[in-house]
């Protein structure tokens, strides 16, 4: 068989410099490249680093637009000291790849520097359009200019009691990122808790002309406080800060009204997703609280060991280790590969067994939970060899709910299905959709609410075990979770249709919870929406609008103040005929459907609990500070 030559030659192995790699491949390095924020948080890591050394106590960070300059007041580089390659160490720490001063245990980081590749400057340095930096020392100061990545100018002078420390200033370039400017919410979320983890550090953000000032004294405490407010079970917390030599440890832990562990776990002060950290430290609370559970006789001698979800259901714990030669995974440090966890582990048993001694009463409530979550543990396994049982006698053919409309493309990702609220509603549909793409299925009054229901429950719900079936989900026999794979939806859009009013945003609501509860992954990646009916018609002369809202309504009055026309309000999907409901709400040109995202999901998990869940508190204070957005309508 010929070969053609054309496809491979001496040209196609490419070696490219670390410049060029970066700037052909930024994701390697930045990771998720939709926003510039990694570029500060690489600057930022730097002096946080200083100040954890003990070198200035203030970060100064300054936004621009999509330009930004972070000043610490640490150390500074050594001003104009020349390497035997004719850079100098200023230059080379911002150009030159794998260039550190964080490599060794020995070294003056200790080796407990979040920065330990020697990558983070260099990549704000070619991935921006200009990069400038100056750093002050015993009075003499150096500043270089890097254009498109590549070094541009140097000069040097001195100053008069002016305070040490680097200025780093640049400008993001589009060519990599689809917003070259930082996500300034994260940025304030990272500087919130960086200032938590570093008590005594003060970072002053001045964004665009807002200033906004990070200090902390009570520590991890105040992340704890925040996210805990409401739902507190306990009064005395864990508290636990451990230091010897390099390793050191600062924890927290309280117990709330949560059904699931919330653990947020810092490595020199770098947010991380996984590792043996984690495992080992909720391998010890495990063991721990199994050991004085039985000592206490709360656990009988016949009964089982609480699993790790037994025990951790309603646990809130936020941690931040200090250690040496940790091992990443990648650049962003989210997943840690090594670490050396013998430090720690020995003296968080011991604290941990002082803090059961002298907090019994409240340890009981948490064995409580755990001895509920393991009897709701064993049901959840009865529902599993239920589904296994009904699984093995399922026949390969759907069976969908008889009111199911269903459409017939084969295409299902161009597919889409209504759910909608009553007989009335879903009939005008089914008479006005397009059967090729465009299912209706309706549901009796309001589903379940599924924010504290066991899949057991959920099984004995007609309603939702139609949904599941009709939207090709299935349900995971290990986590217990509905699951979905994208070749086997059956429909590309699941729009929740229901009325304008109190009743119908209920509805909505308690689908929501359904889908966030389950199966969460069909909001992430973009499936749920939400139909938008209209709420006046407007007729004038021979034409007629429709108007979503009050104040749609609000504005064409004040465009039309001098003409003649009628307002007709609908109550209810119901009240629309087949024509309007095509008009308003079939016609993809013309209907209004929004699709539902997530931003925040630990935000977006608190949010379900507070108004979904059983505590009746955080629901009070919710409504409480949004009762002005609140309108009343008395038709």
């Amino acid at each position: 068989m010929a070969i053609d030559k054309t496809l491979y030659n001496e040209e196609s192995i490419e070696s490219l410099s670390p410049l060029e790699f970066t700037r052909l491949r930024p994701g390697v390095y930045a990771g998720d490249t939709t926003y510039a924020t990694q570029l500060l948080v690489e600057i930022f890591s730097n002096a946080v680093d200083e100040f954890r050394l003990g070198h200035g106590s203030q970060i100064d960070v300054e936004i621009k637009g999509p330009k930004v300059r972070v000043r610490d007041y640490g150390q500074g580089f050594i001003p104009n000291s020349f390497r035997d390659d004719g850079k100098t160490i200023l230059e080379a720490a911002f150009s030159i790849l794998n260039t550190s001063g964080k490599y060794r245990e020995d070294g003056t980081y200790e080796g407990t520097s979040l920065g330990s590749f020697g990558i983070g400057s260099k990549i704000t340095t070619y991935l921006s359009h200009w990069l400038d930096v100056y750093t002050y020392r015993d009075g003499e100061v150096e500043h270089i200019h890097f254009t498109e990545g590549v070094f541009d100018k140097r000069d040097s002078f001195q100053v008069r009691d002016f305070p040490p420390g680097t200025s780093v200033e640049w400008e993001p370039s589009e060519e990599f990122f689809t917003h070259p400017e930082v996500d300034i919410k994260e940025i304030k979320n990272l500087f919130k808790t960086i200032a938590a983890l570093c008590p005594g550090l003060k970072i002053e953000l001045n964004d665009n002309g807002n200033e906004t000032t990070y200090l902390s004294q009570n520590g991890i405490s105040d992340l704890v406080d925040e996210a805990v407010a409401g739902k507190e079970l306990i009064k005395n917390r864990f508290n636990m800060k451990y230091e010897n030599g390099k390793n050191k440890i600062d924890m927290v832990m309280t117990y709330t009204s949560n059904y699931a562990l919330n653990l947020i776990p810092y490595v020199n002060t770098g947010l991380t997703a996984n590792g043996p950290h984690i495992s080992q430290i909720k391998s010890l609370i495990t063991r721990e609280f199994n050991k004085f559970f039985r000592d206490k006789k709360w656990l009988k001698e016949k009964d089982e060991n609480l699993t790790g979800d037994d025990i951790q259901e309603g646990l809130y714990i936020v941690f931040n280790i200090t250690a040496p030669n940790v091992g990443y995974d990648a650049q962003v440090k989210t997943r840690i590969t090594k670490i050396d966890m013998t430090p720690f582990t020995g003296e968080l048993s011991e604290e941990l067994k002082t803090w059961f001694a002298t907090n019994e009463k409240e340890i009981k409530a948490i064995a409580d939970k755990a001895i509920n979550a393991r009897k709701a543990r064993l049901a959840a396994q009865k529902a599993r060899d239920s589904v296994r049982e009904v699984q093995k006698k399922k026949e390969k053919a759907l069976k969908f709910d008889s009111k199911l409309a269903d459409c017939y493309s084969k295409d299902r990702k161009k597919c889409e299905i209504f759910i909608v609220e009553g007989d009335s509603a879903s009939g005008n549909l089914k008479q006005a959709r397009d059967n090729e793409f465009q299912a209706v299925m309706p549901v009796r009054g309001k589903i379940l609410n599924t924010q504290k229901a066991s899949l057991d429950k959920i099984q004995k719900n007609a309603e939702i075990m139609s949904m599941i079936q009709a939207f090709g989900l299935e349900i995971d026999l290990k986590t217990m979770k509905v699951t979905y794979h994208p070749d086997r939806i059956r429909y590309g859009k699941i729009i929740i249709m229901s009325d304008a009013d109190v009743d119908g945003a209920h509805i909505k609501n308690l689908f929501y919870t359904f889908i966030w509860n389950f199966c969460p992954e069909l909001i992430k990646d973009g499936y749920i929406y939400a139909g938008v009916p209209p709420l006046y018609k407007v007729t004038m002369a021979k034409k007629y609008y429709y108007l979503k809202d009050d104040a749609a309504l609000e504005e064409f009055r004040k465009k039309n103040a001098n003409r003649s026309y009628t307002v007709n309000r609908f109550k209810g999907l119901g009240e629309l005929s087949p024509e309007e409901t095509e008009e308003t709400l079939i016609e993809p040109e013309n209907r209004i459907i929004k699709q539902i995202t997530v931003e925040d999901i630990q935000a977006t998990d608190r949010l379900f609990d507070d108004l979904m869940g059983t505590a009746v508190v955080p629901r009070k204070l919710y409504i409480k500070e949004h009762s002005q957005e609140a309108t009343y309508n008395a038709e």
